[in-house]
């Protein structure tokens, strides 16, 4: 989505990078945000679904008498959601930080086991 600066610009943040892999009974979601801060990642978890939200935010406003001439460094809310094919258990969900790579351990949420009910 487009994030419009005071000059104007439309900046549109780069795609979230995301990695899923499955491995001794949990996903493992590897996704990459560069210059975002720990603080500024949101993730969220609803049964099988997954979504995870960051916002990169600008370092300095450009002041009265400086003028921007290039600027490659984007910033704004990037997003994005997927459904894993089993369900999670979130009190077990543990998620890691380091040098911009989120990494999430989301372990498979038993199956709940069937009860027979007997025919009085």
């Amino acid at each position: 989505r487009p994030v419009a600066d005071e000059g104007g610009r439309n900046d549109v943040m780069p795609r979230m990078k995301v990695d899923v892999a499955e491995k001794n009974g949990a996903y493992t979601v590897t996704a990459e945000l560069p210059g975002v801060k720990k603080e500024d990642i949101q993730v969220t978890i609803d049964g099988s679904g997954v979504t995870l939200s960051a916002e990169v935010k600008r370092e300095k406003e450009v002041t009265q008498d400086e003028r921007v001439l290039h600027a490659e460094r984007t910033f704004g809310k990037v997003s994005r959601s997927f459904t894993l094919p089993q369900e999670v258990d979130e009190a077990k969900a543990e998620a890691k930080f380091r040098d911009g790579v989120l990494e999430l351990t989301l372990p498979k949420k038993a199956a709940a086991a069937r009860k027979q009910v007997t025919i009085q």
